[in-house]
C-alpha cells in the first residue's frame, strides 16, 4: 500500500514553487526546493545557513522523512548538509529548513526554485531498551573505527 505525505504551505511560501518530486523512475528521494522569496541567500565559505523550504509535512505515523544533500552541488560547489541526513520526525508539523554548509572556496547563491537538497520518505522501527551488565561477545567485539579493514 502506498503511504500519503501530505503536505501544507508555510505562511508566506510562494505558491508556485514545485512541490517534492521524483525525477526519475528509479530514484529513492524526492528533490526539494529553496523558498527565498523572503530573503536573498548567499553561503560563504564554510558558512552554514538554515534554508527555508515554504514546506510543512504531516507525515504518517511510523515514517519519517530524512532529508539529504544533492551529490551534484556536492562535488560541484562543495554544498552539502551539516546534519545528513536531517530526520523530520512525524510529529513535527512546522517549515521544513535545510541546514546547507559551503565546503567550497567562493561564496554560493542559492536562487528561489533551486534544488538545495533531497528527501526520501522511510519507514521507522522504534525499539525497546533494557539495560544490562553484560553484553555478548562477537570476533570484533570492541574494535573501534578502522578494525574491520585498512580502507
Amino acid at each position: 500500500m502506498t503511504q500519503i505525505l501530505k503536505i501544507a504551505r508555510a505562511k508566506g511560501a510562494d505558491p508556485l514553487l514545485p512541490l517534492p518530486s521524483y525525477q526519475t523512475a528509479g530514484a529513492a528521494g524526492m528533490d526539494i526546493v529553496a523558498d527565498t522569496s523572503r530573503e536573498r541567500l548567499i553561503v560563504k565559505p564554510n558558512q552554514r545557513l538554515l534554508v527555508k523550504t515554504g514546506l510543512c509535512f504531516e507525515i504518517p505515523t511510523g515514517y519519517e522523512v530524512q532529508i539529504r544533500p544533492r551529490s551534484g552541488l556536492a562535488l560541484k560547489h562543495g554544498v552539502t548538509l551539516v546534519n545528513a541526513p536531517g530526520t523530520i520526525d512525524s510529529d513535527y508539523r512546522g517549515e521544513v529548513g535545510v541546514i546547507l554548509i559551503n565546503f567550497g572556496n567562493t561564496d554560493f547563491q542559492i536562487n528561489h526554485g533551486d534544488r538545495i537538497a533531497q528527501m526520501v520518505f522511510a519507514s521507522v522501527i522504534r525499539c525497546g531498551i533494557v539495560e544490562t551488565e553484560i553484553l555478548s561477545e562477537t570476533k570484533r567485539n570492541q574494535s573501534g573505527f578502522g578494525s574491520t579493514g585498512s580502507r
